[in-house]
């Protein structure tokens, strides 16, 4: 047992700050294998119950509703860092104990690494939308397209759903799967957690309406600084895995060409590389108006039209997606076996 337990540190990586590329692996497995069923408990709905309870406590302060905002920031993120890297640090010194700890040290951080990640519950959302365009269910499928997207859905036609649910590929394939591996490369599962109550923070406050224009503007911005360089890994992702989808080199060099002549316009510094990317490799037209709360937003158009064919283009970003979730895995995994992993 001592010769086993000598190599712990190795497999599990001695410090909470850092990850082995067999657990990243592990954890990729496991969200592809489960995903986020609902009767496990999962940090984000902890997050999200901690934030909306501490919003209440923070609304009664006689403060402007910035300096609100940025305490809800920085003692949600921060409590977030600490309590995982403590829980990380006591599973890291408790595994070499024994088998039965190591085991179970083990299933434990793999499971939480894993729920950073969400590469199934994206495809099944998305797919979710598409069965039911397909079963001519338009009322269900916008139903189920409101689950995933903060536009107005009630009113989109056929093609315009399944637009939106491409965007909304695109989009969370950085904030849902590329941000969160980028983080556990660069700093463990406390970083990689940190960003996720980044991200559930901006989902929850970081609106530009009445109530949140102000109290929502740190999470907002924190987000948009998290997302930065994963948005634009991720776009360069959807470019190297584009051929794919035609077997041209010239569907290669449209997903470049537009995500670095469109990627730009978006009203979001960062959701426009993916989703620019993702429209010059499917050769179809993303962005346009948009309706939040009855209110018309007029966003900029991403993409030139080369086909009308919708539903095959789906199919293409389906594949784009999982493409791009597992290229960016075995990056990360190359990154941390040069880094000295195991």
């Amino acid at each position: 047992m001592t010769d086993f337990l000598q190599y712990t540190p190795i497999i599990l990586h001695s410090s909470a700050l850092s990850i082995s590329p067999a657990l990243l692996m592990l954890a990729f497995l496991l969200d592809l294998a489960i995903g986020d069923p609902r009767w496990l408990p999962h940090p984000v709905r902890i997050m999200g119950g901690t934030i909306s309870r501490t919003e209440i406590y923070l609304r009664k302060l006689e403060v402007n509703e910035k300096l609100k905002g940025i305490l809800l920031v920085a003692a949600i993120v921060a409590t977030t860092f600490v309590i995982t890297w403590f829980v990380v640090h006591i599973l890291l010194s408790i595994s070499s104990t024994s088998h039965f700890l190591f085991l179970t040290s083990y299933f434990l951080i793999v499971y939480l690494a894993s729920t950073t990640i969400a590469v199934r519950e994206l495809i099944n959302s998305a797919e979710a939308v598409s069965k039911a365009v397909k079963n001519s269910s338009i009322k269900s499928a916008r139903e189920r397209l409101s689950m995933i997207v903060g536009r107005d859905t009630h009113n989109l036609t056929e093609k315009e759903i399944l637009k939106a649910t491409m965007e909304s590929l695109a989009e969370n394939l950085s904030d849902g799967v590329i941000a969160p591996v980028f983080c556990l490369v660069v700093g463990g599962l406390p970083l990689a957690m940190a960003y996720k109550a980044i991200n559930t923070l901006d989902s929850m406050v970081g609106y530009k309406n009445d109530r949140y224009i102000n109290f929502g503007w740190a999470a907002a911005r924190l987000d948009d600084i998290a997302n930065y360089i994963p948005a634009r890994i991720t776009g360069l992702l959807i470019v190297m895995v584009s051929f794919l989808v035609s077997r041209s080199l010239l569907t290669v060099n449209c997903s470049l060409k537009t995500m670095l002549r469109d990627g730009r316009k978006h009203l979001s510094p960062n959701s426009g590389m993916p989703e620019a990317a993702m429209a010059g490799a499917l050769g179809i037209r993303m962005g346009g108006p948009s309706a939040y709360g009855g209110i018309v937003i007029e966003k900029p158009y991403i993409g030139n039209v080369r086909t009308e064919d919708y539903s095959r283009a789906f199919e293409q970003a389906i594949a784009i997606v999982k493409a791009s979730s597992i290229l960016g895995i075995a990056t990360a995994m190359t990154v941390l076996f040069l880094k000295g992993g195991a």
